[in-house]
C-alpha cells in the first residue's frame, strides 16, 4: 500500500506533549487531556489502532490511552484488532526498572503492546530486555535512540496527528513533535496540525502557512524549525482541503478537529479503494 493510503484497521501515529501555550490560550493541561481521549476513542470507533512513542510515566499519555483501549475492548461489539502499540526507545527504557515494565503489562495487556527499541532502532524481545543493567543514557544515546525509534515508527503506521509539543526542555537534535513531523512529510504520509492547542505543532503549521500568526508566535527558529520553510499545505498529503486544513490547525475546539481529521483519513481511503478498482 502506498504511504499517503489509509485504509480501515490501519495504525494510526500520534504525537502530543505538554504545550507552553496553553495558558495565553485560556487553556489547561487537562484540555490537553481531553483532546487526547476524544482523538484516541474516535479513532478507535472508526476501527484503526494508534501508535504512541512514549514512556511509562503515571498518568501520562500512555497510560491513557492504554485504559481507554481496554475499555474500548471490554464493550460487546469491541475488535480484538484494535490495540495501542508504545514504542520505547532505547534511552527511555533503560533507565527503568523492570518491576515497573511488567507492572505495566499486568495492568494493560493484551490492549496494549510494547515494543522495546535497541539504540539502532531494531527491535528487542522482552527476554533481551529483562537481562540489560539499568543505566543513565547521555546526550548521545538520548539522541541516537529517539530518532531510531521515530524513524522504526514511521515504517509502522500510515498518517500522524499532532497535537501541543514543547520546545525547550527536551531530548534529542530537535523537539520530539518536530522530527516526527518532518519524517513523515518527508515520507509522504498524511498528517493532521492540531495547532489550537499551541506549542510545537502551532509552530510547524504557522511556518508550513496553514495557521495564521496570533499574539503569542515565536520569531526564534528552535532547532529543526527550518526544515519545514520548504513545505506547503499540499504536501500535507491528508484529505483535507485548504480550508480545512487552515480550521484544523487554528481551532481549539476538539470536536471539530475530530471531525476534520476523519474526514480527511476517509477521503484518502475512498480515493485509494476507487484507485485499486480501475487497476485491472
Amino acid at each position: 500500500m502506498e504511504a499517503s493510503t489509509v485504509e480501515s484497521r490501519t495504525v494510526i501515529g500520534v504525537s502530543i506533549s505538554e504545550s507552553p501555550d496553553l495558558r495565553p490560550l485560556g487553556l489547561s493541561p487537562g484540555h490537553l487531556d481531553d483532546a487526547m481521549t476524544e482523538i484516541a476513542l474516535q479513532a478507535l470507533a472508526s476501527g484503526r489502532s494508534l501508535a504512541y512513542g512514549g514512556d511509562l510515566r503515571k498518568n501520562g499519555f500512555v497510560h491513557l490511552l492504554a485504559e481507554l483501549v481496554g475499555r474500548y475492548r471490554g464493550h460487546p461489539r469491541h475488535d480484538e484488532k484494535i490495540t495501542v502499540t508504545n514504542c520505547l526507545a532505547w534511552p527511555v527504557h533503560v533507565r527503568m526498572e523492570p518491576e515497573d515494565i511488567e507492572d505495566f503489562v499486568a495492568d494493560h495487556a493484551p490492549a496494549t503492546r510494547l515494543i522495546f527499541l535497541a539504540l539502532d532502532g531494531s527491535p528487542l524481545s522482552f527476554e533481551d530486555r529483562s537481562k540489560l543493567p539499568r543505566k543513565e543514557p547521555d546526550d548521545d544515546e538520548w539522541a541516537r535512540g529517539l530518532t531510531s525509534m521515530r524513524r522504526f515508527m514511521l515504517r509502522k503506521i500510515r498518517a500522524r496527528i499532532f497535537l501541543g509539543g514543547r520546545i525547550e526542555g527536551y531530548k534529542g537534535t530537535m523537539p520530539g513533535i518536530a522530527e516526527e513531523a518532518k519524517l513523515s512529510l518527508e515520507a509522504g504520509q498524511p498528517v493532521y496540525f492540531l495547532g489550537g492547542f499551541g506549542g510545537c505543532t502551532r509552530d510547524i503549521a504557522e511556518t508550513i502557512g496553514v495557521a495564521k500568526r496570533w499574539i503569542g508566535s515565536r520569531d526564534e527558529m528552535w532547532p529543526g524549525r527550518e526544515c519545514f520553510q520548504g513545505y506547503s499545505r499540499a504536501d500535507m498529503n491528508n484529505g483535507l482541503t485548504s480550508e480545512e486544513s487552515s480550521i484544523l490547525a487554528l481551532t481549539s475546539h476538539i470536536q471539530v478537529a475530530v471531525t476534520l481529521v476523519l474526514r480527511g483519513l476517509r477521503r484518502i481511503s475512498e480515493s485509494g479503494e476507487q484507485d485499486a478498482q480501475g487497476v485491472h
